[in-house]
């Protein structure tokens, strides 16, 4: 059978829906490739959200088609995701050797469509079109565990596309409008996957607190949300629920205090501002004030005061001042974030803010995302040192990503501990004393684990 090798940029919807792939095309009898030096199959899950990633992907195709073709001239190539679903068939009127293009309602086609091509059946297949009820089609997982050398964290997709429309974002026009899962169903997955190994659950949608919004009634005051939470909180054996990436307008009383009632709900939350000014948080459609995003911030620091938050920021938005950048610096100043993703604004095709006056230049936009970034850090650093010579409690997810000799685990509030262990302890739950703080990391002392 052929191999075939995915390269996924951008988040972990993308991450997931990747898997979703892979897991399609074992189960038809491929084998995954290492690397895309040995795959029969190439393809590249896009991202669509900055610039930046899709001219990463569109260059990474070209040298593919460049080199893979030359040598491996059957080599199948083709992009998945929002960048595919936003310019479709004029990817492979600009690259000629790409043989697929599947949008973001299509990745259940995968397997079928590959095998047509492979087979010669068909020569190019470009699918964009919407398809009623895609958001149920992506259940498949890899294997879950440490026996198998997968994660014990599983990634769940429980709803598809936004409704926001922010000016700034194409989201809404690669992943389509809102549609949601039914509750049981989205339970009898995470029950699979929890039997399987999983022993953290991490829910997903593009605006993963809009849940359920048109399909499912509020009852006793709780949103579909946050049924969903309390439902996926009855599975045993399930450690910890995550979810990501939801919006300040979600943030009801309801899902505030499910973090005080739910104890498998970890105590993080990453709600992207965007930005500290009202000016600019109109102009971006965002929905809510500065004053609103505070409001939550401290009714949830009320719940739990050792919460995790973390943001989103964008700087240099078409028309933001200096007097704008300095509110978005002191909300940062204000809420102690425990880390921010700071973006620099980038202009996507058709989006309402790519056509708005008093577009920043570039030089502006360098420095406004340097100084914010050295304010995100130093903020970050102080609030990490806080941790040394404290015992912390994390979920061990494996091997640490730059010294694999090491493993490391995240604690409840999200933040990642490395420290010397063994593989048994994969899965696990360990408490950690805090010798060391690095920047966004924390080492444990393994002299009290008791591992031996």
């Amino acid at each position: 059978m052929p191999s075939a090798y995915i390269k996924t940029y951008g988040c972990q919807m993308n991450e997931r829906d990747s898997e979703a792939v892979a897991a399609q095309l074992v189960a038809k009898g491929y084998d995954l490739a290492q690397s895309e030096h040995q795959a029969d199959v190439i393809l590249l899950n896009t991202c669509s959200v900055r610039d930046q990633a899709e001219q990463k992907a569109f260059g990474k195709m070209v040298n593919l088609a460049k080199e893979t073709k030359r040598s491996r001239p059957h080599t199948v190539l083709g992009f998945m995701g929002c960048m595919a679903q936003s310019r479709g068939q004029s990817l492979i009127d600009k690259l000629p050797d790409v043989d697929l293009v599947l949008g973001t309602q299509k990745f259940h086609r995968a397997g079928d469509y590959l095998d047509q091509i492979l087979t010669g059946e068909r020569r190019k297949i470009c699918d964009i079109e919407a398809e009623q009820g895609s958001e149920s089609t992506i259940r498949d997982h890899l294997s879950i565990g440490k026996d198998t050398n997968g994660s014990i964290s599983a990634y769940v997709s429980i709803m598809q596309g936004c409704n926001q429309h922010c000016t700034f974002c194409i989201v809404p026009f690669t992943r389509g409008h809102e549609r949601s899962r039914p509750i049981e169903e989205i339970v009898a997955e995470c029950r699979e996957l929890v039997a399987a190994g999983a022993k953290e659950i991490v829910l997903l949608g593009q605006i993963v607190t809009s849940y359920g919004k048109r399909e499912i009634s509020t009852q006793n005051g709780k949103s579909a949300f946050v049924q969903l939470l309390e439902a996926v909180h009855e599975i045993d054996g399930l450690e910890r629920i995550r979810f990501t990436s939801p919006h300040p307008k979600g943030y009801g009383d309801d899902l505030i205090e499910a973090y005080g009632c739910l104890p498998k709900l970890c105590a993080s939350a990453h709600i992207p501002v965007q930005s500290g000014s009202d000016r600019v948080l109109k102009l971006m459609h965002r929905g809510y004030t500065r004053e609103r995003f505070l409001e939550i911030i401290g009714k949830l620091r009320k719940v739990n005061p050792n919460i995790g938050i973390t943001t989103d920021i964008i700087v240099a938005f078409p028309g933001e001042t200096d007097a704008d950048f300095q509110k978005t610096l002191s909300l940062v100043e204000e809420v102690q974030f425990d880390n921010a993703f700071v973006f620099k604004y980038s202009p996507r095709q058709d989006t309402p803010a790519a056509a708005m006056a008093n577009q920043i230049p570039t030089e502006v936009n360098e420095q406004r995302h340097a100084h914010l970034l050295n304010k995100v850090s130093e903020i970050g650093s102080n609030r990490y040192q806080r941790y040394l010579d404290q015992t912390v409690r994390i979920l061990v997810e494996g091997p640490s990503r730059r010294n694999p000799n090491r493993l490391q685990g995240r604690t409840t509030c999200n933040k990642i501990v490395v420290f010397e262990g063994h593989d048994r302890h994969v899965g696990q739950l360990l408490d950690l004393k805090i010798y060391r703080a690095g920047l966004f990391t924390l080492y444990g002392d393994p002299a009290i684990l008791n591992l031996d």
